[in-house]
């Protein structure tokens, strides 16, 4: 990377935001000028990045001007406003919320996986939801080797997935708890401290719920495989970070544990643990995926089963995100292939 970028955050105030500033230094990426944005509640906020001081301004239609990349991850909403008028002043847009994931027009990508597609990049890129990018990080390496017809995950997800305001209120429930005293849930449908519950965003018409909506629909997009069949249950637990995911498969063909071990192994960005297994206390603040209890699923034929931990706010949000734009440079198309084409002479 020859080149320096121009970078707007918004959400840098947030969970995931500052986790990502902390990963902009950490693969010293080459940024040029960093601008920090948030809400107006959150305007002037200072973080230090890189040993440099920065006070957050509030996101308006003229944060953008000569930005390169806008990496967004303050919620839907937002994404949907200021999204088209990043790109609009010429940035790549690098999209954390729902939003953009299931417009065709707007590659979901997970690097490792599908980085060719940001290729065809329009100015907005979505990244997946963090439950999905774990679990098709694992799926990946298996599913090319042996086409998988059939996937049934159960997820279990760290409180930080639901903001710094559900970690706080679980600290808060926990003490409550253990003094006796009332508990009150503001960031979350109910109690989490000494609980879990299968309720993770809002409940659709057919009982399932948007995130597990989302876990089917992303796979199938980020795997080019509309017909993949996958069912999903996702459970809040009283975890600070780190989603866990015990997930089934079935394959087109027979696959023997030790061959989906090797896939696993030679798959960038996970690591196999054969004598043990992953567990999110031991895995909070680090990169990969992480996979175990490989075994066969006696109860259907072709069958496996996998034990999945990774980092939510690392790979499953703020790693990813700047990965694409990592991807995006490597593959000199920071400009959309549409206006690229049309400059030709």
């Amino acid at each position: 990377m020859s080149r320096y970028f121009n970078i707007a955050v918004i959400g840098a105030t947030g969970v995931v935001g500052r986790e990502f500033l902390r990963i902009l230094e950490q693969r010293s990426f080459p940024v040029n000028h960093l601008k920090l944005l948030a809400s107006k509640r959150s305007a002037g906020t200072r973080i230090s990045v890189a040993g440099q001081e920065y006070e957050v301004q509030e996101t308006t239609e003229d944060s953008f001007r000569n930005i390169d990349f806008a990496f967004i991850s303050a919620g839907s909403p937002v994404s949907r406003r200021f999204a088209p008028v990043a790109v609009n002043k010429g940035a790549v847009a690098v999209d954390k919320s729902s939003a953009y994931r299931m417009d065709p027009a707007v590659p979901l990508v997970v690097p490792e996986i599908n980085g060719q597609d940001v290729e065809d990049h329009q100015g907005i890129i979505a990244t997946p939801n963090c439950s999905t990018i774990q679990m098709v990080m694992a799926l990946y390496p298996l599913h090319r080797a042996n086409p998988i017809r059939r996937v049934i995950v159960d997820t279990y997800q760290a409180a930080s997935g639901a903001g710094a305001g559900a970690v706080q209120e679980l600290t808060d429930q926990a003490q409550a708890v253990l003094t006796g005293a009332p508990t009150s849930a503001y960031a979350m449908p109910h109690t989490l401290a000494f609980n879990l519950f299968p309720h993770i965003d809002d409940f659709l018409d057919d009982g399932y719920t948007k995130e597990e909506e989302k876990m089917i629909n992303e796979t199938r997009k980020i795997l080019h495989d509309p017909y993949m069949g996958i069912s999903a249950t996702c459970v809040r637990v009283p975890v600070y970070t780190c989603h866990s995911e015990a997930v089934h498969l079935e394959f087109e063909n027979p696959m023997d544990p030790a061959e989906a071990t090797q896939l696993l192994d030679e798959m960038p960005g996970v690591t196999v643990f054969r004598d043990s297994y992953p567990m999110p206390l031991d895995l909070a603040g680090t990169d990969d995926v992480y996979v175990g209890r490989i075994r066969r699923d006696p109860s259907i034929d072709n069958g496996l089963a996998l034990w999945i931990v990774a980092d939510n706010l690392r790979k499953g949000a703020a790693l990813n995100a700047l990965q694409i734009a990592e991807e995006v440079v490597r593959r000199d198309c920071l400009t959309p292939k549409t206006l690229a084409a049309s400059s030709e002479p």
